[in-house]
């Protein structure tokens, strides 16, 4: 049988309640009986006494039995709630007024009797019923003597056979039966209570079972899964577990999102490296083949022209390859960093000196600020080198005849140094800034210069920067240049 939270926890509380109802009324009829009990026989404790000292036939020792019979049949119609005994010292049953076959007994037990007699404050205790061989009564008791010689004793049953049978008559009294419908009634309505209650309190549970019953029906995407809201208060245990697991789906909804874009960018990432692989490779083999095939008629100068189209061609190809090769290292994390202390200044020097003849060829100005930059830092040396030169070949291909290039380091504090790599170059639109750390991106207005190029640089760059705990940032404005920034560690942190 499968049940709801709500209908297990439902039904667990009725046959508790249930339980407990049975329990508080059978304890608090008999706390109410034994209280009665206990206010009867006090109330009659010396009934018994009087009886036997105001009585001459009983008080003189004469034991006339059937005058003493008719004496109890007298009592018994003034007072129908008694019934009266007289039992020898051994508890035998010697005379009573009752129809034949009304009492079951012959004997008594006496130490009820002698207990009472000994201490009256014991109240209740209860004494053998002639008229039931199993049953108890509450009673009154005195001794009864001849010339100080102990007779036997006179036994009153309080609340008799005619008692009880009247009581039970008035308890099948239609008032009794409608006070014990209302009674009922009231434990119905405090039951329903308590259902409505458990019903508002499991509410909750239930959403976010069904919650996530929908984001598991539609594989776990929330695009178009409409979730329930929680309140905030942080009292409430379940709306703060419904908060968290909507936040973890989302937190899961979001990486499965960013793998699917991954992973299109990497099947883009293939298409285009294909692309930009068979570009030179097509050009190579064309090259060499007109070199096989034609030889011997091509000149010494147009052989030598094809070599070296070919040798810049295998050049690109080696190029592009490498930064493959890292860019798939640096996602899987296999380049490792090796940090040490040097002069930032001579590393600008010589990554200037060896693109100084390109920029010289093209008309461009390649200077340092401060021209004296002697600070040291930590970093990974040969990672920062490439770094440096990716932004400085960028910014060559990028400017125009008669620009200028500049590395430019500034104090942010007395720990960090801000690096900045500036040209007055083409720039790049506003809106594509955010993309041009992707591999393989390439804005929309670069400038490879008749140079098939990978896009991979500024995704290398930014790569070995994070691996140096440090952060690219780019500012451009189109037509005017642009300036690529990261900070530096001056020395080691402790």
């Amino acid at each position: 049988m499968n049940l709801s939270l709500y209908q297990k926890l439902a039904l667990s509380i009725m046959v508790i309640f249930g339980i407990i109802c049975a329990l508080v009324y059978s304890w608090s009829k008999q706390l109410e009986l034994t209280s009665q009990h206990h206010g009867e026989q006090n109330l009659h404790l010396q009934l018994a006494e009087h009886l036997v000292q105001d009585n001459p036939l009983i008080k003189e020792g004469v034991y006339d039995y059937k005058a003493l019979e008719n004496l109890f049949h007298t009592l018994m119609l003034l007072g129908p709630a008694f019934e009266f005994y007289f039992v020898d010292e051994t508890g035998k049953i010697l005379t009573y007024s009752a129809k034949p076959g009304k009492v079951k007994r012959s004997h008594i037990n006496l130490d009820p009797l002698k207990q009472l007699i000994i201490n009256p404050k014991s109240a209740p205790v209860y004494g053998d019923d002639p008229r039931n061989t199993q049953g108890k009564k509450i009673f009154s008791v005195a001794p009864v003597y001849n010339q100080k010689s102990l007779q036997g004793y006179l036994y009153v049953i309080i609340g008799g056979e005619a008692y009880d049978t009247s009581l039970n008559t008035i308890k099948n009294n239609d008032q009794l039966w409608l006070t014990a419908l209302w009674l009922g009634a009231a434990l119905v309505c405090l039951l329903i209570a308590m259902l409505i209650l458990l019903r508002f309190f499991t509410n909750p549970i239930q959403r976010l079972a069904r919650d996530v019953s929908k984001i598991e029906a539609a594989n776990y995407s929330i695009t178009d899964t409409k979730l329930s809201n929680y309140s905030t208060q942080k009292s409430n245990e379940v709306h703060s577990l419904g908060r968290s697991i909507q936040a973890m789906i989302t937190r899961i909804d979001e990486q499965f999102k960013a793998l699917e874009q991954s992973d299109k960018q990497r099947k883009e990432l293939l298409t285009h490296l294909s692309h930009d692989l068979r570009t030179p490779l097509a050009s190579l083999q064309g090259f060499l083949e007109v070199l096989n095939q034609s030889g011997a008629q091509l000149s010494a100068k147009e052989q030598r022209e094809y070599l070296h189209v070919s040798l810049n061609n295998c050049d690109q190809l080696k190029q592009l390859i490498e930064q493959i090769f890292e860019l798939a290292h640096l996602e899987n994390g296999e380049i490792s960093i090796h940090k040490e202390t040097f002069n930032l200044g001579e590393l600008i020097y010589d990554c200037i000196a060896k693109f100084s003849l390109t920029a010289e060829k093209k008309g461009l100005n390649l200077t340092v600020k401060p021209a004296i930059c002697d600070f040291p830092v930590v970093a990974d040396i040969a990672k920062l080198e490439r770094v440096l030169s990716n932004l400085i070949d960028n910014a060559i291909r990028h400017t125009p005849k008669g620009g200028s290039i500049a590395v430019h380091v500034k104090h942010i504090d007395k720990a960090q140094l801000f690096v900045q790599v500036s040209d007055t170059g083409v720039g790049i639109k506003h809106d594509e800034l955010n993309a041009i750390f992707n591999p393989h991106y390439q804005a929309s207005n670069s400038n490879n210069e008749g140079r098939q190029q990978g896009g991979l640089g500024l995704a290398i760059c930014k790569g070995l920067l994070k691996l140096m705990d440090s952060e690219i940032n780019v500012q451009s404005e189109l037509g005017k240049g642009t300036m690529f920034s990261f900070n530096l560690p001056q020395k080691i942190k402790v």
